[in-house]
Order: structure tokens, then sequence, then C-alpha cells
């Protein structure tokens, strides 16, 4: 027992409890500092302990139960022992997550405030199965390693503890002894519901009251606004970013509800997408470097202040989508690698566990725990935050394991394939699990390749997302646009090719944050010509955009024609507002929002190719095109884009139906910042037959411009 009590007192003992606590009539409890230590048991006189170690053992004769009263120099401590309860998780749990099948992992690992046999106080549990040791660390225990060693569950690798009196708002953090003997850099609990305002870098435990929702009108009807069917318009912001105080401060989470909800609305947005709001050490990442896989970030206030903000975008009738990054982690010292002093969130071998493009690791989606853990965190976001979808950051990066790589610096699979059936299977078992778990939530994919089925059911063969970005529509259809006029007759093909390929997934188009950063400007700095040809242009571009199949995504700020890059520490640009053609773009957004969602044939058949049809397609001369849409009843809806600054008279496009044909929207219009040329708010179709119709409209085309008739 000697030896034994020397290791606990050394902090080299990986079973305390067999050591402290109650044994045969003994009590030992390991106290280093305290002046004197007393056994209190239930309806008993205190019982003195003696101290048998100069480092801080006692020990005593003890009847169950007892509490403890510790006599430290500053005053007196009383409290339960943590070493007289027995084993704490549930024999389902810690067989669940070996299975990788434990989906509420949020609500059993990390740190719990709880009751327990009428104490109250907190339970900590973590995953690290190759350590010697593992103690909960913090302020309570002055960070000291040795005073609250944990209970390891068998070889779950599972280690648990709970610790009385505690309560929610205590920072901590896990010290852990490695498999060669060395302590390791205190690490952040990975399943944390709550952690520090960076740069702290410690966990908190969170309050256990669950959120009183208000949204159930929402989640019921949820299913059919994220629909292939529906118009799904969303608004992309980086919460630090889009607004700021006078004192220059980022709101907070009930700050950015009063303004940006409102705004959202106004705009007629039907989303919201975040970057990503798990906890993050560096701010520069714009949370695409996660840590905190449970928490939402601190910088915008409390857990409970997510919950708020959710709760009052669902009463305004707007979905909440957030970015999540199961690819890649960052390696800080406190995060996730070699966390318990091996490769056990990561590959071993940099071959497969290194990003060189952002030093960050790679997942280990081999390794059933970490799958689960993955797939518990989306259902945490989807499940505990009430949270309608998650864009999934940088699926191509997971697909291929030759991803960014050389030659000679990635291992092929199994069948000496690029391919990463690990990680596939992953992407598969999670959609899966969050069709099952979450009815009407959408799970969007960032893929960037031509990979077969990312949209399609797994029951088919696909990865089971239900929206995939649309990455090469926004490439070419961009460099189209930055072409000067004059030369765009020669890339005519760059505006017309997403439509072979439009309906082979359910697609998402992305003008999103990736495009307006790293010196690639705005994206009205992209548009060529003068200060009106860029606004006219960027204009024609959104009408373009707004009309083509596929749901909307756009970064905030490009609705104000932002003239500058995009700057993570720096609030919108506001004040352009205060300019006519500023002014009137963000009123085109608006307008636009308002058409794609009155009409229908501008959303319900974004996946259907019966909901599409050139009319004119092939006029690079001219640099026109012509489509129309159609909704599921077969009403039309018919677009024309003249991509050059030049008007034009007397176009004839044909048309299907006969009668007077409204021009519903006209990016060219006075109040847009436009020149005012149009159709004097419509054409009467002629019995002129033309381009496979019947009828016909005789048009007159503004300069750089888009226009929505209906008949």
């Amino acid at each position: 027992m000697n030896d034994a009590i020397q290791a606990i007192t050394e902090g080299r003992h990986g079973d305390p409890f067999a050591v402290l606590g109650l044994h045969e009539g003994i009590l030992r409890t390991f106290q280093p500092g305290a002046t004197g230590v007393e056994a209190v048991p239930r309806g008993g006189a205190p019982v003195p302990l003696r101290q048998v170690h100069d480092q801080g053992m006692w020990e005593g004769e003890v009847s169950s139960p007892y509490a403890l009263r510790i006599h430290w120099p500053g005053g007196v401590q009383e409290t339960e022992d943590p070493y007289s309860f027995g084993p704490l998780l549930g024999d389902m749990d810690i067989y669940l997550f070996g299975e990788g099948r434990h989906h509420e992992m949020g609500r059993v690992f990390g740190a719990h405030a709880m009751d327990l046999e009428g104490v109250p106080g907190v339970r900590f549990a973590v995953w690290a199965p190759n350590a010697r040791r593992v103690s909960v660390v913090g302020g309570f225990n002055s960070w000291d390693g040795r005073r609250h060693p944990m209970r390891l569950r068998g070889s779950s690798g599972i280690w648990e503890l709970f610790i009385p009196r505690l309560g929610p708002g205590e920072h901590y953090k896990y010290e852990i002894l490695g498999p060669h003997g060395g302590v390791l850099p205190l690490k952040a609990d990975p399943i944390a519901a709550q952690a520090e305002l960076a740069p702290g870098t410690a966990s908190i435990v969170a309050k256990p009251a669950a959120h009183p929702w208000n949204d159930a009108a929402w989640m019921a009807r949820r299913t059919g606004l994220q629909s292939p069917g529906a118009p799904i318009a969303i608004y992309e912001v980086h919460p630090t970013s889009w607004w700021h105080a006078e004192n220059g401060a980022a709101p907070d989470w009930d700050g950015l509800a009063a303004r940006l909800i409102p705004y959202v609305q106004g705009m007629g947005f039907t989303h919201v997408e975040l970057l990503p709001i798990m906890e993050h050490p560096f701010g520069g990442s714009w949370g695409y470097q996660p840590l905190g896989l449970f928490a939402p970030t601190a910088r915008f206030g409390t857990p409970e202040g997510f919950s708020r903000f959710v709760d009052r975008c669902h009463e305004a009738g707007i979905g909440v989508i957030l970015d999540w990054v199961p690819a890649h982690f960052p390696s800080d010292p406190h995060g996730l690698g070699q966390f318990d002093g091996t490769s056990l969130y990561e590959h071993a071998d940099p071959r497969e566990g290194f990003h060189k493009d952002w030093n960050t690791l790679i997942y280990n989606f081999g390794r059933t725990e970490v799958r689960g853990f993955l797939i518990a965190s989306a259902l945490h976001w989807l499940e505990h935050y009430h949270v309608d979808g998650l864009r999934v950051d940088a699926v191509a990066s997971m697909l291929y394991r030759d991803y960014s790589r050389s030659a000679g610096e990635w291992i092929p699979n199994q069948y000496g394939g690029r391919e990463n059936l690990e990680a596939v299977a992953f992407i598969r078992e999670l959609n899966e699990v969050v069709r099952e778990r979450c009815p009407g939530a959408i799970m969007v994919a960032e893929e960037s390749t031509a990979w077969p089925g990312v949209s399609a059911p797994v029951s088919e063969g696909g990865l089971g997302f239900h929206y995939k970005w649309n990455m090469g529509w926004m490439h070419d259809t961009l460099h189209y646009m930055q072409e000067d006029p004059v030369n765009r007759r020669w890339h005519h093909g760059q505006m017309t090719f997403g439509l072979i390929y439009a309906f082979s997934e359910k697609f998402m188009l992305p003008l999103s944050h990736d495009e307006v950063v790293h010196g690639k400007g705005s994206l009205l700095r992209k548009m060529p010509g003068d200060d009106w040809q860029r606004h006219a242009n960027l204009r024609a571009y959104l009408g373009f955009m707004w009309t083509h199949p596929g749901k909307k995504l756009l970064f905030m700020g490009i609705e104000l024609a932002q003239p500058t890059e995009w700057n993570h520490d720096a609030a919108l640009p506001w004040h352009l507002l205060d300019q006519p053609r500023h002014r009137g773009m963000q009123a085109l957004v608006r307008d636009l929002n308002g058409a794609y969602r009155q009409l229908p044939a501008l959303h319900e058949k974004d996946a259907d190719p019966s909901g599409f049809a050139w009319v004119v397609g092939d006029d690079a001369a001219n640099s026109v095109y012509a489509f129309l849409r159609f909704g599921a009843d077969g009403r039309p809806a018919l677009v024309v884009c003249n991509l050059t600054p030049v008007p034009r008279e007397g176009y004839r496009i044909g048309v299907p139906w006969g009668g007077w044909w409204r021009e519903v929207l006209n990016t060219d219009a006075g109040v847009y910042g436009g020149s005012g040329i149009g159709n004097a708010g419509g054409v009467d179709a002629q019995d002129e037959p033309s381009h496979g119709y019947p009828h016909s409209l005789s048009l007159t085309l503004p300069p750089l411009a888009t226009l929505i008739f209906t008949p």
C-alpha cells in the first residue's frame, strides 16, 4: 500500500479508486496542503484523520456514509468524497460509444452538473484509452492533477469522475499522463458544452437547464420549407463582422438577433447560414479550424444565448444552417491532437493525417469512436439547438486520399485507388443517421469535384446529402462575368455549360465568402467597366443566378455592392447605403428574393429538367441568353439576359403562351441604379412563331441587364 500511496501523491496511479475512499473500514483521502482532515459520518461525531504521507495523504477508521471536513490555511471546506461514488456511466452508454453509435454523447460525456445520490456536483467523462492517468483540474483544485484522478472504465478507454459541490461556471481541463509516462499539455474537453473566451482555452461546466423552445410551428412545417421544390435563399453570415456597435465591438447572440433577424426578413431571405460557430482558438480561421465541436463559441456569449438566437429565427420564419467542419482540426496543444499521448483522433502517418494546405490534422474516419464522435457532434447541433441544417465543409478533401498531395505523399486505399473509403462510409452513415433522427433537417455538401451522386440517397449508391454546392457553376459564370463584354462572345458557353449537368444533383448556387477573400477582391471589383457598368454587370449576374435552377446562397456584403474585399476584422460598410447605386443593389436583391419566392416557376422544379428550357442559348454574337422556367402547374417564366452594354430594340423571343407578358423584374430599372430602359411594364405576345414556339415577344433589352417576364 505504501507504493500505491506514493504513486497517488506523485500523480502516477492509474486506479485511484483502489486506494482512495473507504476500503474495509479505512478511509484514505489525498488533500495536499491541508492542515487537518476530519471524516464526518452521517449522524455521528467528526473523526480526525491522521496524515500518513507528508505530501498530504490522510487516513482513519470511518463508517459509511460520510463527508469530509478539510482544514485549509485559509478556511474550512466541507464536501462529500469523490471516491465514495460508484461507476457513473451506464453499461449501454459504454457499449454504444465503443460501437460508434452513441448519438447523444453531448448528454453523457463531457461535464454535466447534476445531483448524484442527493449530492449536487459535476460528472466528468472523457475518452483517453492510452493514458496512464487522467485527472480533472481547475481552479477548484489549484490545477493540481494529483487531486482528482479519474476512474478508468475497463477496456473502454473512458475515464469518469463525479466531483461533489461543483457547479455550472467552473473552468476545467484534463491533465493526462501519457503512455510513455510524461504529463501532456492540459487538454480542453472534446465534448465540452461551453468554452472559455479566446485566447483562454479552458472548458466550462455549462448550465444544465434546457431552453424552453417556442418553435413548434416552425419545426412542424420545416420539411416542406427545405424540400427540393421550395424557395431557399440563404444569407451567409460571419457574425463577428456583419455589424459592430459604436464602440467597435461585435454583437452577442441577443444583439445579433435584434438586428440580423429583421434584416434577413426584410430582405426576403429564407435562411441564414453562419460560418462555423463551434469553438475555435484562432478567430482568423473564421471558425474553419474548430476544436470544440459541441460548444458554441464564447465570442458571442453563452450556449443559452445561441439557443435564443435560433429560437427567434424560427419564430420569424427563418431557417438556421451552420457550417460544420468534420474534415480536419488544428494542432493546438490543448486540443485533440495527440490527445492521450497518441494519435487518437487523427492518423499517425502524416500522409493520411496532415493537411499541408491548412496545417491541420485529419480525422481518422476508420476509427469507430472517432466516427461516433463526429456524428454525435452533428446531431448535437441539429437536436439540442434545433438547427435546420449543416453545410459540411471541405467534403472533397475527405473523399480523396490524394487531395492536394503530390505522388508519394499519399497512401492508396486497399484496392490501390485514391478514394478514401473510410470517409465515404462515414459520410453515408452520418447522412443516414441525420435523415432518421432529424426529419426535415438538411445536409449540404461543399464538394468541388465530379464525384457522382453526392445528393443521391445512400440506398441508390449516393453519399446521401440533400444538396450540393455547385462550385462549377460559380467558377464558370464568374469567369465569364469578369471578361470585358467585347470578349464575352468567345466565352459564351461558360454561362450555358452548367445546364448540361444542372439536374445531376440537387444543387445550391453559392456566391460565398470564398470568392471575396485572399486577394480575390470583392464581387463588384471583379466586374469590368466603369463604376456604372460594374454595378450593372453585378445586377445582371445576380438576376441570372436567381433565375437559374438551384437554391441560392449569397455572402453578406454582396447585396451592398461592397467595393472592397471582405475584412473579417471590420464590420460591413453599411454607410454605402447612403449612395444610390449601392442602395439600388440592396433593393434588387430584396426584389429578386421576392420574385423567387412568389413565382413557382423559379423554384418548384429546381431539381427537375422539365422545369427548364432554353429559348436562346446560342446568340454568342450579341451575348444574349433567354430561357423558360416552369412551375409544377406548367406556368412559365421567361428570363432574358443581355450581357453587353448595348441596348437592343425589337429582339424577338419565342414563347409558349399568347397574351400579355408582364415585366416582373428588370435589373436595369432606375430604382436599382440602372438606365431605366425596358418594356413599359410588359409586352403583348404576337402570333408570330419563333424559336419553336407558336408566339413571340418583340423586346427591348436594356444594357447589361436581366429581365423576368410572366404571362
